[in-house]
């Protein structure tokens, strides 16, 4: 087998160089968003859950009641299974949210309502990297007995933990 000459070995090198130059960074955008997927993704289909309950059922009371934070153990640094009958509770039926694969975040719905007013708070906890730290997201939303919107925003507190 012939060897390169030294031009043709820094011409390889550069090349090379400049590949994982451009595709180390593309692929670190990559993981970090899919990361970021599960809370935005999983919020949004809360609120969207929480804004389509309001539309059909009860004026006086917009949205369900709370539900706990679910699974109850934010998973430390894995994407975890959850138990059977996690997603059970009567709150999260009621939006149609739960998970039947394996996932690396905890999520909360809170609501209040008073007057025919009625609000929510939808929230995502997780700790990627495992370190006890958690990472929140959080979107929120109002309603009453013209409708429910979902309030514009998302609060992000330390996303990459």
């Amino acid at each position: 087998m012939p060897s390169l000459s030294p031009i043709e070995a820094a011409v390889a090198f550069a090349l090379a160089g400049s590949l994982l130059s451009v595709g180390v960074p593309e692929f670190a955008r990559g993981l970090h968003a899919s990361r970021l997927a599960e809370p935005i993704d999983g919020l949004k289909r809360i609120a969207t859950g929480a804004v389509t309950y309001a539309s059909t059922n009860h004026p006086e009371e917009p949205f369900p009641p709370s539900a706990p934070l679910t699974p109850a153990e934010v998973p430390r640094g894995v994407r975890a299974d959850d138990p059977i009958g996690a997603w059970d509770h009567p709150t999260w039926r009621a939006l149609g949210f739960g998970f039947d694969y394996a996932h690396a975040f905890s999520f909360q719905f809170e609501s209040s309502s008073s007057a025919g007013q009625g609000h929510f708070r939808a929230t995502a906890h997780g700790d990627l990297d495992g370190d006890g730290v958690t990472s929140t997201f959080e979107v929120e939303g109002k309603g009453d007995a013209t409708g429910a919107v979902i309030i514009p925003g998302m609060y992000v507190d330390r996303e990459v933990e």
